[in-house]
């Protein structure tokens, strides 16, 4: 029985992502079996504050799994990116908090994600914000150019998460920060690597 990913399981695992949020990027309501939208933020304990910042139907497209700005702070003058930044609302609550001093980019391998991310900065008037398609475990920006780095629920779908915390030390300065939020799994994964496959995007 095979344990090990090849890179057919890869681009299985990588089909099956787009697939499911393309149809996110539409409508993240009901895709998830926890609150998304205002409710997720609020849920999250997201600053108040902050979310008056964004537009309402900005706050809407939120579907993340905890509140990466709840583990240490981003300062004006910031560098920050968003490693699977979806619809891009962590990356613009991030834009609020660094100020045009600072910058914000955000990565995501599903261009529909990423064209609802350019429709949500567009409702706003944030200057500092850049959406890019790429992959977390191939960040495409030289080394040591980011004070943070936040994810928020992507992680564990990265086949390759060695790979992707060593891009992620890469590109963080020395004193850098990583902010992540995810999922973890709390019970033995299946040895069939085909049913793993099957459930990676579920």
């Amino acid at each position: 029985m095979r344990t090990i990913l090849c890179d057919e399981d890869r681009k299985k695992i990588e089909k099956g992502l787009r697939k499911k949020y393309a149809q996110v990027a539409i409508s993240p309501e009901g895709s998830f079996q926890y609150p998304t939208g205002e409710d997720g933020l609020k849920g999250q304990n997201y600053d108040p504050e902050v979310l008056k910042n964004l537009p309402k139907d900005v706050l809407a497209s939120y579907c993340g799994v905890g509140n990466p700005f709840s583990l240490g702070v981003v300062n004006k003058g910031d560098s920050v990116l968003d490693i699977g930044c979806g619809a891009g609302v962590d990356t613009l609550i991030a834009a609020t908090m660094v100020g045009q001093e600072g910058w914000v980019v955000g990565i995501d391998i599903i261009p529909e994600m990423l064209r609802r991310a350019e429709k949500n900065l567009n409702k706003t008037t944030l200057a500092n914000v850049t959406f890019q398609e790429a992959s977390g475990d191939e960040i495409p920006f030289p080394e040591a150019g980011f004070n943070v780095v936040i994810s928020n629920g992507v992680f564990n779908l990265i086949p390759d998460k060695l790979k992707a915390l060593k891009e992620v030390f890469r590109v963080l300065k020395p004193s850098g920060r990583l902010m992540i939020a995810d999922q973890i799994l709390t019970i033995e994964p299946s040895d069939d690597i085909e049913s793993r496959i099957d459930n990676w995007s579920g």
